[in-house]
C-alpha cells in the first residue's frame, strides 16, 4: 500500500540489478545459468511477499530482458515493461580502451580480473571528469540525464509500486544523484552492487528518497550463500 504523507501520495520504487551475466565470455550480455536462477528466485520472493507492480521499466540490454523474464516467471507477472535506453549500462570495454588502447587479455584469472577492474575504475574517473569520451558512448552528463529522466518519469506516473530492471552503473548513479555523492563514491557504490540486489526509493511528485541499498532479501537463507555475485 502507498504511504499517505501530509502533502501527497507516496510510492515505492524498486531498482533491481540484472542477474549474473557472462563476465569473461565473448558476449557478456547474457545471463549465466546462475543469473537466471537468481532472477527466478527474486520473482518467487515478490510472489511470496504479495508484491505487485503498477509499472515496470527496464534498460534495453539483453541481460535486462532476461532478468525481467525470469522475475516475471517466478512471480507470475503479466506486465509489458517500458524499455528505457537511458537505463542501459556504460560500455566497460570502451571505458577501458579510452585510457588503455592496447589489446588486453580476457580477464579469466584472478590477476587479470584485478587488472580489469583497476583499469575500469581509472577509466570511469576519466569519463566522469570529462577527460575522455569512450567510443560509442555519451558523455557523462548525458548518461546521468538518461537515468534522471527515468526517475522523473516514475515521479510523474501516479503509481504506487514501480520496478526498474537495470545495471550497476545506472543504479549507483541514481543513488549518487539522490545523495549528492562524489564521482569517486558513485564508482565505489557501482563496484559493490550485487546481482539481483534491490535498492528501494520512496517517491512523490516532487522527489525520491533512498530507503535501502543493495539488499538481497531473496537470497538470505544459507542455501543461497553461493548465489551472491557481483559480475
Amino acid at each position: 500500500m502507498p504511504l499517505v504523507g501530509s502533502n501527497s501520495l507516496m510510492g515505492n520504487l524498486y531498482l533491481v540489478r540484472h542477474g549474473q551475466a557472462s563476465f569473461g565470455k565473448a558476449d557478456y550480455d547474457n545471463l549465466s545459468d546462475l543469473g537466471r536462477q537468481q532472477s527466478l528466485r527474486l520473482g518467487q520472493y515478490f510472489k511470496h511477499r504479495h508484491l505487485v507492480f503498477d509499472m515496470v521499466i527496464m534498460g534495453s540490454l539483453r541481460r535486462h530482458t532476461q532478468t525481467w523474464e525470469a522475475i516475471a516467471q517466478g512471480a507470475g507477472f503479466d506486465l509489458k515493461p517500458l524499455v528505457w535506453a537511458g537505463l542501459d549500462e556504460y560500455d566497460s570495454e570502451a571505458v577501458v580502451k579510452a585510457i588503455h588502447p592496447a589489446l588486453l587479455e580476457k580477464p579469466d584469472t584472478p590477476e587479470l580480473y584485478k587488472q580489469h577492474f583497476r583499469l575500469l575504475r581509472d577509466g570511469l574517473r576519466a569519463w566522469m571528469s570529462g577527460a575522455t569520451r569512450p567510443l560509442g558512448m555519451p558523455d557523462y552528463p548525458s548518461f546521468v540525464q538518461g537515468v534522471v529522466g527515468a526517475l522523473d518519469h516514475v515521479r510523474a506516473s501516479n503509481c504506487s509500486n514501480v520496478l526498474i530492471v537495470s545495471s550497476g552503473g545506472p543504479i549507483s548513479t541514481a543513488v549518487g544523484q539522490l545523495l549528492g555523492t562524489s564521482a569517486e563514491t558513485t564508482i565505489e557504490l557501482n563496484f559493490r552492487i550485487r546481482n539481483t540486489s534491490i535498492t528501494e526509493f520512496s517517491f512523490n511528485p516532487k522527489r525520491h528518497v533512498l530507503m535501502s541499498y543493495n539488499h538481497l532479501p531473496h537470497l538470505q537463507e544459507p542455501a543461497y550463500t553461493d548465489w551472491h555475485t557481483y559480475a
